[in-house]
């Protein structure tokens, strides 16, 4: 076997039979795209992943395509769980206490300039050195900003196929899950090729970047078989499709309604149940080394913000950034009879701004004295408003808690 190299690329396969390494590597290093030996894979991935490649992706082959991807699905998690009993698993994260108003965690290749963003942003210290792999272990540190306090990690570099059980950066990516926004930090010089291959990483982890869960419903039952219906016209999936996957998860029966054009991978991911849904910043360091041409098509990307560690620049436009993609809401504290303390805001998530998870964030047990509430800001028809704990807040908003006598 070690005579055969077999290379994927853009799920298309090339054999070379009896190919010396020299020339392999030789012919690899001409590519626009790196290779990926099928060798550095885990002996249950390879047969799927050979049937994909071999596969030519149009309608005739949809069916046959979402069963190996269901299959792949599975194989990587069971590969990637923790063992249910003993001590850690391959799949545990670092040991880091979360702390704060938001945690926020920075992947990226060895050596592009994390620990160094770390040191800048929150003056705390992290080794930095010309080598590669300097930071072995998960670095924390706290931003404050805008009355928030945001957790900031520097999590050691990862690897080209870790989401297969690679070196340690499965431990990376799991930390990488419990962070509400991540920050992929890139080499100006390279960015796009480290972009695309980071994100294979992470997404074969079940960390879905910038998008929204996909819109369809999936319930289980005990009887009835697979209903499926769909509100839009469907160019990915079938009835047949649709069965086959729900079979390899030994799911017979369930109601499923699609309401937009979903494809395999969309329901596989609600079948999986598993998979994280946050806001990623690309994060261009070094722009230093590049050229004033090549800094204004980056900046013109989304989600991207070009900046220099080293030099510091554009520090304050990166932390805009992740206030704007972390959608923290900011309510201020009115106690009777006296002004709001504005030095000290309770930090509320966009998902859970009702008053009542303001009065959960104060105390647990506050909920049971509340009688209703008054509130001063752009949530408010007029001035103060007497609401209930139903009501949505907005940023900077004003709230004073009436208890029961």
């Amino acid at each position: 076997i070690r005579d055969k190299f077999v290379i994927l690329i853009r799920s298309k396969i090339e054999w070379s039979e009896n190919t010396s390494a020299e020339s392999f590597r030789a012919r690899s290093q001409a590519l626009p795209l790196p290779y990926i030996s099928i060798l550095s894979l885990p002996l249950p991935l390879r047969a799927s992943v050979l049937q994909m490649a071999r596969t030519q992706k149009n309608k005739a082959t949809a069916h046959h395509l979402g069963l190996l991807k269901a299959k792949l699905a599975k194989l990587r998690r069971d590969l990637l769980e923790p063992p249910s009993k003993g001590g850690g698993g391959a799949g545990e994260g670092f040991d880091v206490t979360k702390s704060g108003d938001a945690r926020v965690g920075l992947v990226g290749f060895p050596s592009v300039g994390k620990s160094t963003l770390l040191n800048k942003l929150t003056g705390t210290f992290s080794e930095v050195a010309s080598y590669e792999f300097t930071t072995l272990t998960c670095i924390p540190g706290v931003i404050v900003y805008r009355g928030a306090k945001i957790q900031l990690l520097d999590l050691p570099g990862i690897i080209e196929g870790a989401k297969d059980g690679k070196g340690r950066g499965r431990q990376v990516i799991s930390t990488a899950r419990t962070c509400n926004c991540i920050l992929i930090v890139l080499d100006a010089i390279k960015p796009i090729t480290h972009k695309r291959l980071i994100e294979k990483e992470l997404e074969g982890f079940g960390i879905r970047l910038n998008k929204e869960p996909p819109n369809l419903t999936f319930r289980k039952k005990d009887k009835g078989g697979i209903n499926f219906t769909s509100t839009v016209t469907n160019t990915h999936l079938d009835l047949d499709t649709v069965k086959a996957i729900c079979s390899e998860y030994r799911i017979h029966n369930a109601d499923i309604t699609l309401r937009f054009d979903a494809t395999a991978d969309d329901l596989i991911d609600v079948i999986e149940g598993s998979r994280i849904y946050m806001p990623c910043i690309y994060v261009v360091n070094k722009i230093d080394q590049i050229t004033l041409e090549e800094l204004e098509i980056l900046d013109k990307l989304p989600h991207y913000c070009p900046v220099s560690a080293h030099l510091e620049w554009n520090l304050d436009g990166l932390l805009e950034k992740i206030w704007e993609y972390l959608n923290l809401t900011r309510i201020y504290t009115k106690p009777k009879g006296m002004n709001p303390d504005y030095e000290d805001p309770v930090i509320l998530s966009s998902k859970t701004r009702t008053v009542e998870d303001f009065c959960e964030r104060i105390h647990k047990d506050f909920i049971k004295q509340f009688k209703y509430a008054l509130v001063w800001g752009s949530s408010a028809k007029h001035k103060p408003q007497r609401v209930g704990k139903e009501h949505l807040l907005e940023d900077e908003d004003v709230v004073q808690i009436i208890k029961k006598v």
